[in-house]
């Protein structure tokens, strides 16, 4: 169970099969470090990983432990990109910014699977694709347009016709899809908690149950307060994403964290497992209001989608996605579901990640919209390579000014006003 989460999101499959959490002691006395970040999830981590090759002394500060927030318990998917397709992206960046964030994000799966390979991370970690199922013709039209993009940018993408993604899959309600052999999927939990071992390994001091409460930048250095006493930095990274609070104005406000919820079976019987994902690709289908999948390493059916506020709708939302699940495949039978969970993913008005300089020799990396898992790890060699002095103008992500969402008061009303409208959308097919 997920420690400090009402029970509607604590029943997590990647907590209960977890590998022990690293040693990390809370912090006890004032200290010093180059570098602090904030927030032991997969960018923090990835970032504090990255320093260690420049030989740069980092410190980590988490205020719960390694992999407690969305890390830690996501769908397990690296799914290679962004939101926007490459044409698009470049349209609004320019040539050189654009390629270089496609390339960024598109290689993604190809830089966590490295790390796990290099640093010998037992996550379950399988680089055998992701599958965008169309459940329409206008989605079908929208994913050949991606290939074809993604083509003339020398990445060769797959489309699927109806019969091959419904045996790539396991079930007929699809027209067709695209498969992206960039993706990868693995046990989320794990491979935060591997880069945290790695990161301590290679020198990094993370410190677990220590908040940070407050930040004062004074000319070169910046004084991280924590309640053990104040550490001293002469570069901060935050990496807090959807559990970002009011600890660095405006940023709490440049973002909407968003419920997030899966469900998950008992292992599945041979029988059934080889029909549903026989490859073991992860997939999310194409619908606003999608709903996204994958097999874990013992044969459990995982299925996610979107959460609601209260844990009362969030468990019914729950109970939804077990529906779903049997609609889709219906040959699960009477298999049962063991696990329920979730948590927040933070949501940006642009659908892309942030990248802020919030002070002098301040910088945060938050926003990732449900892909954090890929886009956190580059996003963390990208904090890494600006604190070890690569200029801003030289980093593979523009640096942007942190802007304040317009009524962020009202983005809980807002959210479950966008699902209501997208929902019927997606049931009208338009």
């Amino acid at each position: 169970m997920i420690a400090n989460e009402p029970s509607v999101l604590a029943n997590s499959l990647w907590a209960a099969t977890a590998q022990p959490v690293p040693d990390c002691a809370p912090l006890d006395s004032a200290a010093e470090a180059e570098v602090v970040i904030i927030g032991a999830g997969v960018t923090g981590l990835s970032a504090a990983l990255h320093l260690t090759q420049h030989g740069i002394d980092t410190m980590v500060l988490e205020a719960e432990t390694p992999g407690w927030g969305a890390s830690g318990r996501n769908g397990g998917q690296f799914n290679p990109g962004l939101k926007y397709d490459p044409d698009a992206l470049i349209a609004r960046f320019g040539q050189a910014m654009g390629e270089r964030m496609l390339h960024l994000s598109g290689s993604a799966p190809d830089l966590a699977m490295a790390l796990i390979a290099r640093h010998e991370i037992s996550c379950d970690a399988l680089q055998s694709g992701w599958i965008q199922p169309a459940h329409d013709a206008a989605s079908m039209r929208a994913l050949e347009r991606r290939a074809e993009q993604w083509a003339r940018h020398g990445i060769s993408l797959q489309l699927l016709d109806q019969e091959t993604v419904a045996q790539m899959i396991g079930t007929r309600i699809y027209i067709g899809g695209l498969l992206d052999p960039r993706g990868a999927n693995a046990h989320p939990l794990n491979y935060t908690l591997g880069l945290a071992r790695a990161a301590r390994a290679a020198g990094v001091r993370i410190h677990a149950k220590t908040r940070v409460t407050s930040l004062k930048t004074n000319g070169d250095f910046t004084l991280v307060q924590t309640a053990a006493g104040p550490v001293r930095a002469r570069r901060v990274l935050i990496c807090t994403n959807a559990e970002t609070d009011g600890l660095c104005p405006p940023l709490e406000r440049t973002l909407v964290p968003v419920r997030s919820v899966q469900v998950a079976t008992a292992p599945l019987p041979d029988d059934i497992r080889r029909t549903i994902l026989p490859g073991l690709q992860a997939a999310s289908d194409s619908r606003r209001v999608m709903v996204y999948y994958k097999m874990d390493g013992a044969g459990r059916l995982l299925m996610g989608g979107r959460g609601d506020y209260s844990n009362a709708t969030t468990a019914k939302l729950q109970e939804n996605l077990r529906q779903v699940s049997r609609k889709m495949f219906p040959q699960l039978g009477n298999v049962p579901f063991e696990y329920a969970w979730g948590g927040y993913v933070a949501m940006t008005a642009s659908h892309l990640p942030h990248l802020s300089r919030l002070a002098e020799g301040v910088m945060s990396a938050t926003g990732f919209n449900g892909r954090g898992l890929a886009l956190g790890t580059a996003m963390g060699k990208v904090l890494a390579d600006w604190a070890a002095g690569v200029p801003e103008a030289a980093l593979d992500f523009p640096v942007t000014p942190a802007r304040p969402l317009p009524f962020h008061f009202l983005r809980k009303p807002a959210v479950r006003s966008a699902v209501v409208l997208f929902r019927l959308r997606d049931t009208l097919g338009l």
